[in-house]
């Protein structure tokens, strides 16, 4: 059993965390990462999270590993080789330090554009964001203590999300902005 579901209420600071860490993956990466982007519940204002900090770096390609290993290992984050996810390769903070997931992914693919999209139609739509909100609370007093049964039980809101955000984004012709580091 791992740590139980624990949400806060948005943090603004969380935007200056993020902001932070961006400079510091940015200097250590340099060209190599195309996008770094604040993602995850963290990157929308007035939603609850998980106070972890959910960061995608975005780069040609997710070989050779070592191009971007070794600079973020010089940050002090930790390679997760055995994440399932064959589309990003995972790294998290070393421990002892503050909570944050580092997903990197490859520009362009549906998985490096789902989280910004998903980012940006909960910005767009602060009614969706306070639906969500109350989902994911009332899934983490159900599921406290099993991490996967939180995961599962919302799943169900965020693909509707997903719907949502794909019929905004083909109406207005959605592109993900700038990067944000």
């Amino acid at each position: 059993m791992g740590d139980p579901i624990e949400l806060v209420d948005y943090d603004p600071i969380w935007q200056l965390e993020f902001a932070a860490i961006g400079k510091a993956l940015r200097g250590a990466l340099g060209d190599g990462a195309l996008r770094v982007d604040h993602i995850g519940s963290t990157s929308v204002p007035g939603l609850v999270a998980k106070p972890t900090i959910d960061i995608q770096i975005s780069v040609r390609s997710l070989e050779p590993l070592d191009a971007y290993k070794a600079p973020l290992e010089q940050l002090d984050l930790v390679h997760r080789a055995d994440n399932p996810e064959l589309t990003k390769r995972y790294f998290r903070e070393s421990p002892g330090s503050r909570r944050t997931h580092i997903h990197v992914r490859e520009l362009g693919s549906f998985s490096q554009q789902l989280p910004l999209l998903f980012r940006d139609y909960l910005r767009a739509h602060p009614a969706t964001a306070a639906e969500f909100a109350q989902i994911k609370r009332q899934c983490a007093r159900q599921f406290r203590d099993d991490r996967q049964g939180y995961v599962s039980a919302k799943e169900p809101f965020v693909w509707d999300i997903v719907r949502r955000a794909d019929t905004w984004a083909q109406s207005l012709g959605w592109r993900s902005g700038p990067s944000d580091a």
